[in-house]
């Protein structure tokens, strides 16, 4: 298990960036092979979310950064950009300031869920390297991640 507060960065992605802290790297982390996961169903009947499904899909299997198991995990950040989305629809239409049932101005509802969809989206994205700060100090290697993983082990 790791500490708890700093979370601990998968293999693959210290493998990508050479591990520039030198820390000790997890021999014993399960590697899933990198394949395509296919798109659930409900995310293919939401628009939006079936477009940021298929958009973010093509690059993260582009640098090997996406698994059967991250299916879930996308999912979920699919689901909240088409939320945020909505929210943000909604925000244009009617506008940040709404009125309460007792004729006061208050903040529009869907304001709280554009900033919490957005949160959301953050954290999954950094947990996929989608952000600059998460993907800072990444490089491509000339070998596969597998091939540099199996490198470290026998060294």
């Amino acid at each position: 298990m790791g500490k708890r507060g700093t979370k601990q960065k998968p293999t693959k992605l210290k493998l990508i960036e050479g591990n520039p802290g030198k820390r000790a790297i997890n021999k014993r982390e399960p590697q899933p092979n990198a394949s395509r996961p296919i798109c659930p169903p409900h995310i293919m009947a939401d628009r939006q979310a079936r477009l940021i499904w298929h958009r973010t899909i093509r690059f993260l299997d582009e640098v090997g950064l996406i698994t059967q198991l991250d299916r879930d995990a996308l999912a979920c950040y699919c689901q909240a950009y088409s939320l945020w989305i909505e929210a943000i629809e909604h925000l244009r239409e009617e506008g940040m300031i709404t009125v309460s049932p007792r004729g006061y101005p208050i903040q529009s509802p869907y304001l709280a869920i554009t900033n919490k969809q957005m949160k959301q989206m953050k954290d999954f994205m950094t947990e996929f390297g989608m952000t600059p700060s998460s993907r800072t100090g990444l490089h491509v290697q000339s070998e596969s991640p597998e091939d540099a993983l199996k490198n470290l082990i026998r060294d």
